[in-house]
């Protein structure tokens, strides 16, 4: 039997938005969905000098649910400020995030319903199952892999339904956080802190990889400054608490030390130790890109990427997550800032 909304499982969908190019796909998709429709759609553009004329195509793709749709300018301030700024303004009773570059499966309304029906009252939030679809005829790459992690991350907001009540008692998501990263977890630790429960849902959402140049992995080690504002907030085992990768910070501060220490030794002429340290950085850093090529298509543009990416990411990250215990060593808990 198809569900249908009652007041209790009626929803608005909030998706806060560069405008990409994938956006229109992304509503295309929505919009193609079967199933009780939302009662809202929040389109919230987080473009800090933001262009009107962009808007044309993607509203174009909604069709009926044109008129429930409402656009609504952040200021540029990040993926959970952005999110806060849609949550401000719907009424529903429960809140689905999407992410700009997902497209949701054909039954996805129909789904998202049937899953706010089966919670219980302390049910804060529901989430969805995200397939990545990778290349068939050969192996993936860096950053696809990468991107095909998002199908086990835990609390994922590209497909992320939450009773509005829950995240209004928390105080929404941190806008501490810049990037859409670590944002999700966050808030999800403070709304099980809080009481609440979550749960896996059953509605599938396919999120594509988009197309990236080769230095992305190195601008992605900004996010050990969020993980650092995570261990402030949360505590030194909040990696436990969130079922979360450890990742490879500990290797890559050795790493930057190693060829710290041998750039210094060589300096004040103690040759023997500067090369003693010079040989562990380098077997630390050949070993950092192995781990990165060996699973992938080894291709050269992908081998050379991966060598020069392997070489600055372990003094990136370590330089990240220094300028991130710095600045948020005095963090406050979250309190959401008044609209």
């Amino acid at each position: 039997m198809t569900p249908t909304t009652s007041v209790g499982t009626a929803y608005a969908v909030v998706i806060p938005t560069l405008v990409r190019d994938t956006l229109a796909d992304c509503l295309a998709a929505l919009a193609a969905a079967t199933g009780p429709k939302p009662h809202e759609i929040v389109l919230v553009d987080d473009r800090s000098d933001p262009d009107p004329g962009r808007w044309e195509h993607p509203l174009s793709v909604l069709g009926d649910l044109r008129e429930r749709t409402t656009v609504v300018p952040s200021g540029g301030r990040g993926p959970a400020a952005a999110r806060n700024t849609g949550l401000r303004v719907i009424a529903s009773p429960w809140v689905a995030f999407l992410d700009d570059d997902v497209q949701v499966g054909p039954h996805w309304c129909e789904q998202l319903v049937q899953d706010l029906a089966d919670t219980t009252p302390r049910t804060a939030g529901v989430q969805g199952v995200i397939a990545v679809p990778l290349p068939g005829e050969r192996r993936p790459t860096d950053w696809e892999r990468g991107t095909a992690g998002l199908a086990q991350a835990r609390w994922i907001t590209a497909d992320m339904a939450y009773r509005t009540d829950a995240l209004k008692q928390v105080g929404g998501f941190d806008e501490r956080f810049p990037r859409a990263f670590r944002e999700d977890a966050d808030l999800a630790l403070r709304v099980l802190d809080a009481g609440w429960r979550i749960r896996q849902g059953r509605r599938t959402t396919r999120h594509p990889v988009r197309p990236a140049d080769r230095w992305v992995s190195l601008r992605a080690q900004r996010g050990n400054a969020d993980d650092a504002l995570m261990r402030h907030l949360h505590g030194p085992d909040w990696w436990e608490k969130a079922i979360a990768p450890r990742g490879r910070l500990r290797r890559h501060a050795t790493i930057t030390a190693a060829g710290a220490a041998a750039c210094l030794l060589a300096v004040t002429g103690h040759r023997r130790a500067a090369t003693a340290a010079a040989l562990g950085w380098a077997a630390g850093t050949g070993e950092f890109a192995w781990a990165r090529i060996a699973p992938g298509p080894r291709t050269r543009y992908e081998v050379t990427t991966m060598l020069a990416t392997s070489v600055l990411i372990p003094p990136a990250a370590t330089w990240h997550r220094l300028r991130g215990l710095w600045r948020h060593r005095d963090a406050p808990a979250w309190q959401e800032v008044a609209a």
